[in-house]
């Protein structure tokens, strides 16, 4: 199980929101190359990075410093979403060495371009399910759609996409713990391999997410708990190793 230090992206700083509320942003460092390369130094394969301001404004606004994060880990993967709406724009990162992109208003506006990229970039392409009362949040959480979250992942189970981050927003960035049980459930109903988001306030959020991974939940990714010291990198990356060879 793969876990992914988080990296949000907002006016060109590294910081971590509440909820998804824009308005409740911490910024713990004004250079996010240099957050990429301590979370690589620790040991992390890849991160996941979002720019903010382009999932509201429907295309890139931290391009930068998306370039600078790739430039300063270049052994790291980065799986990058915000914003990336058209073919152009997968093209764009996946052509300047983004393993994968994640698509998630997109998902729901434009399914069709979720199943072309799928098929022409084999395992590259991630679908971003972001869930509010079980429905879909798109346009940086800003709107939340009529589709319910199962229903939406269901209709990718057979495009050929390499996972669906599935966030719950009432979670993310609060620190109140993680519902295994209900992302074990998503998971299974789903039929695509997960990413958990949202909620991880500690190793036995991490350590709870691990034993359902039958269930289908392949990655957890973890913001803010990593940057205010409650997870300790090693000791999750370690527990997370150690348990995948029981």
């Amino acid at each position: 199980m793969i876990l992914f230090p988080a990296i949000d992206l907002k006016g060109g700083a590294c910081v971590r929101l509440v909820r998804g509320d824009m308005a409740q942003a911490t910024v713990f460092n004004d250079d996010p190359a240099a957050q990429a390369r301590e979370f690589a130094s620790l040991g992390f394969a890849w991160l996941h990075v979002v720019d903010l301001d382009g999932a509201f404004a429907g295309a890139s606004v931290n391009g930068e410093a998306v370039r600078k994060i790739r430039r300063a880990v270049p052994d790291a993967r980065i799986q990058l979403g915000g914003g990336i709406r058209d073919r152009a724009a997968i093209e764009h990162w996946l052509g300047i060495g983004i393993e994968r992109v994640v698509l998630g208003t997109a998902a729901l506006r434009d399914p069709a371009l979720v199943r072309e990229a799928a098929a022409a970039f084999p395992g590259r392409i991630v679908v971003g399910i972001d869930g509010r009362d079980g429905k879909v949040a798109v346009e940086g959480w800003a709107e939340t759609s009529e589709i319910g979250i199962v229903d939406l992942a269901r209709r990718f189970a057979d495009a050929g996409v390499a996972a669906i981050v599935y966030t719950d927003i009432a979670r993310d960035g609060a620190l109140t713990g993680v519902d295994a049980e209900s992302v074990a459930a998503f998971a299974r109903d789903a039929g695509v391999p997960v990413i958990a988001s949202g909620g991880v306030a500690g190793l036995a959020d991490i350590a709870a997410l691990k034993r359902h991974a039958e269930s289908g939940i392949i990655g957890i990714i973890c913001g803010r708990a990593l940057y205010d010291g409650r997870v300790d990198p090693r000791a999750a990356l370690a527990l997370l190793e150690e348990r995948s060879r029981c």
